[in-house]
């Protein structure tokens, strides 16, 4: 028996030291690789959301890859016809804009600063105008100057030549990534249930379940929440009057991907807008109603409705950890902050339970 016990101690031993060095390899691989993985978790992400369709065309006898490709047309058509619509409003909302430029050009020299005003060359409103409409046939054009800043910072955010080439052609290989995890997803499943002890796997199989859960919850329920949003925020503001409404809706509905963020850059631009073109307080006001009225209507019934309970997370820990993920990992670190922490709550209630059930807890001595 001894001999056995020795035997078992020695191959956990193996195993805890092959984890540990797998674990310690995958943290060297992220940190020194982590636009490839930023890649391979995009197309994760859209495999997770893609995936309910191919299963139902599953159900229907249509074989793995037909539905994967099936898939794949419609989610390219629906793109493209949302970016052509998205494209075509946004132009003509500039085209008026342009139209009232020369009295934005006006109302913004009567509050400028005089020193800013010096600083600028814009000692006229005239001048104003005309650095105003450069400006936005610059934006109706995408002139290449635009871009530079942005290719600039792209190239300081990677560390060579080479490995910004690299980044740039992985994303262009998103769907290749994402076609092989369609169609080997239930595949890849079943290799990680192998992987876990028969004994564990009950328990396995339900904690993974609840994370399944939350995720499907967050990934799909958050993506719908936010095309609903930016269907209510640019309705609202349109009827409002300002220019570019479709434009902040939509800009606002999409970075709610990030939980309270959209709403804030929403309420921001939508305000300018309504106190460049009005120059009185009503509308202002209005903008800032219509998104307290849909943030309302968010938090009671679409996302009850739409995500559920899922996710389970109060308010004050999603903003806190919203902030510690972008203070630590910036931008990427608040789009899986909520996902993350819900996660790891599903660990910290397991813990709990073991905690409640233990000697220490329940000893009455």
């Amino acid at each position: 028996m001894p001999v056995i016990a020795n035997t078992i101690s020695n191959e956990n031993k193996i195993l805890i030291t092959c984890g540990t060095a797998l674990l310690a390899l995958i943290v060297f691989l992220l940190y020194f690789s982590h636009a490839v993985f930023l890649q391979l978790f995009i197309a994760l992400a859209l495999a997770y959301i893609f995936n309910p369709a191919v299963n139902w065309l599953g159900v229907r006898r249509i074989p793995r890859i037909p539905a994967v490709l099936i898939v794949f047309t419609a989610a390219v058509v629906a793109f493209i016809g949302f970016t052509l619509f998205l494209g075509y409003s946004i132009s003509n909302e500039l085209s008026s804009m342009q139209l009232n430029l020369p009295e934005y050009a006006q109302h913004l020299y009567e509050i400028t600063p005089r020193p800013i005003k010096e600083y600028l060359r814009i000692e006229t409103p005239e001048k104003l105008f005309l650095r105003l409409n450069e400006l936005l046939q610059q934006v109706r054009g995408m002139a290449p100057d635009l871009l530079k800043p942005v290719l600039l910072f792209l190239q300081r955010a990677f560390s060579s030549t080479i490995s910004f080439i690299l980044a740039i052609i992985g994303y262009f290989i998103i769907p290749v990534y994402l076609f092989y995890l369609l169609v080997d997803l239930p595949k890849l499943k079943l290799f990680l249930d192998s992987l876990i002890p028969a004994r564990y796997r009950p328990v396995a199989a339900e904690k993974l379940l609840e994370i399944d859960s939350i995720l499907s919850g967050f990934i799909r329920g958050q993506l719908s929440v936010c095309a609903i949003l930016a269907v209510l925020y640019s309705i609202g503001l349109y009827f409002t009057g300002i220019d570019l409404a479709i434009a902040i809706g939509t800009l606002a509905g999409i970075t709610f991907i990030i939980p309270y963020v959209g709403t804030i850059i929403g309420i921001i631009l939508s305000v300018i807008m309504a106190l460049l073109k009005f120059q009185d307080i009503l509308h202002p006001l209005l903008c800032l109603g219509w998104f307290c009225v849909v943030q309302g209507l968010e938090g009671m019934v679409i996302t009850p409705r739409v995500v559920g309970n899922s996710v389970g997370l109060h308010p004050l820990i999603a903003i806190i950890a919203l902030l510690i993920g972008g203070q630590i990992f910036g931008l990427m670190g608040m789009l899986l902050a909520v996902p993350v922490t819900a996660v790891l709550q599903v660990f910290l209630r397991s813990l709990a339970h073991l905690y409640h059930d233990s000697h220490f807890y329940r000893d009455l001595s």
